[in-house]
């Protein structure tokens, strides 16, 4: 029975391996089309791009996991179905949930090991990746360059831009005075327009200058004397200037300042951060209850609900009252009928604008809160997912009986989007406070246990219910063909 585990480990853990980075690859892909463009000119060194991607994929481990579990309990049985293995050891008395034994313990542990990940190194990761992001995103060369005022942080050169195009983030209206052979401002450049950028090597800056002119003073000398000096003006449509930048290197924000974001959070630490911005925003819901309008009664009972006295604990109650509204306008006065009516259009557009001035506020702050509650379970449906994909492939591999990257590949993918699309719509409306988080977010989770309970059953019963062989078998006892071909001839 050792051989058999051995066997059938050595079966799922090639699979297993080899899906697992074929996915962070995969996914990692998409994280380079969504951040190319901020990564592309930046004259980074091989090792900043490379640690980057590094805290990338970690952030990808969670979401790789199952769809590697699927894959490769698919193809593990699908080959020991398709070779006629399967076959021969449930011959000899061994069980379908016996063969899957060994993998069970072992998905089990790949179960905890990704939710460890995911509560304690992946908000490292992340709080690393932000900072470095953040880095990078601000490694842009005409940043170092103020609006309006005169920048010298380039040694020899003191430069002052009116402003950037938000379209083509090209500077305008540019002034450099060069002050590298230390002669005074002897050395002034005026352009329309320009662009700068880092060399490849990163030990240069270029920057591109479009329609302008150019100043020089050829001899400097006493200029309170009446010689003249002669005097240079240079008119260009296109000059680049090359600006040696040694020094220039990536500066790296503190990741400290990431650290509250709940991406960057353990559970323990969600959980605190939740509460704690759920009292808040009962502050502010109190605010708003308490600043509007009521009558006597109401306004009363409201405050001793929000202010509680150990005395009056009188809770808010809704008062009846039996009164025909027509009836009772119709025995005032006029003046007095309308004055009651400004009073209370007067008390209505007040707490309207009351409800207005909080609403966005505490929106945001659901939202924000709700966000932190959902992180909190994607730890935990994320991880119990890699246990329940193996209940659904491995039976199913047992199943289809299909091995290699075929059949596999097309049902694993299938599953794993309508997992992910499932959880995504959950997410959306978990955040928007349309549903309780509680339930919302474990609803796929859910619902693929029972997919794995009915396959694990169908699997270790032999049921003809998913076997493709039953399908035929009715579709040839139709023959619908021949039966074409009996109604012609008649």
């Amino acid at each position: 029975m050792k051989k058999l585990n051995s066997y059938i480990i050595k079966s799922y853990v090639g699979p297993f391996v080899f899906t697992f980075f074929i996915c962070v690859f995969i996914l990692l892909m998409q994280f380079l089309w969504k951040y190319l463009d901020e990564l592309v000119g930046k004259g980074l060194e091989n090792k900043i791009i490379i640690e980057l991607m590094s805290y990338a994929s970690m952030s990808l481990v969670p979401m790789a996991l199952p769809l590697a579990v699927l894959l490769a309990s698919i193809m593990a049985f699908g080959n020991l179905g398709e070779r006629l293995e399967l076959l021969a050891i449930k011959s000899s008395g061994v069980s379908l949930l016996r063969i899957m034994k060994p993998l069970i313990y072992l998905n089990i542990v790949v179960t905890i090991m990704a939710f460890v990940l995911a509560d304690y190194v992946i908000p490292v990761t992340n709080a690393k990746f932000a900072a470095l992001l953040w880095s990078v995103r601000e490694q842009r060369p005409e940043m170092i360059i103020k609006e309006g005022v005169f920048s010298n942080e380039i040694d020899g050169y003191s430069i002052k831009v009116s402003g950037r195009d938000p379209r083509t983030k090209a500077l305008l209206n540019i002034m450099i005075y060069d002050h590298t052979e230390r002669k005074g401002n002897v050395n002034v450049t005026l352009a329309d327009s320009g662009y700068l950028n880092m060399s490849d090597d990163k030990q240069f800056m270029i920057l591109k200058l479009y329609n302008g002119e150019s100043y020089t003073d050829e001899k400097v000398g006493d200029r309170k004397g009446k010689e003249t000096n002669p005097f240079r003006r240079e008119k260009f449509s296109h000059q680049e200037l090359v600006i040696s930048v040694k020094d220039f290197e990536l500066k790296r924000l503190d990741e400290k300042y990431f650290k509250d974001n709940y991406k960057m959070l353990a559970n323990k630490q969600l959980s605190y951060v939740a509460d704690s911005l759920s009292k808040v925003r009962h502050e502010k819901e109190k605010a708003m209850a308490i600043g509007m309008r009521y009558n006597n009664l109401l306004e009363a009972q409201m405050t001793n609900v929000y202010f509680g006295d150990s005395i009056n604990t009188d809770s808010l109650t809704t008062a009846t009252y039996s009164l025909v509204i027509d009836s009772l306008m119709a025995g005032i006065t006029e003046p007095n009928r309308r004055a009651i009516l400004n009073s209370a259009l007067q008390i209505a557009q007040q707490n309207q604008r009351t409800i207005l001035q909080y609403q966005p506020d505490l929106y945001h702050r659901l939202i924000w809160i709700n966000k932190h509650l959902i992180e909190w379970h994607k730890k935990y449906t994320f991880a119990i997912a890699c246990i329940l994909f193996f209940f659904i492939g491995a039976p199913l591999g047992a199943i289809i009986r299909k091995g290699g990257f075929g059949m596999p590949v097309v049902v694993s993918i299938l599953l794993f989007i309508s997992y992910y699309l499932f959880s995504m719509i959950g997410e959306k409306v978990s955040r928007e406070g349309v549903w309780e988080i509680d339930i919302v977010m474990w609803v796929p989770t859910f619902f693929y246990l029972v997919l794995g309970v009915l396959l694990t059953h169908q699997a270790v019963t032999d049921s003809l219910l998913l076997n493709k062989e039953t399908y035929n078998r009715i579709l040839s006892s139709i023959n619908i063909f021949k039966r074409i071909k009996y109604f012609n001839r008649e």
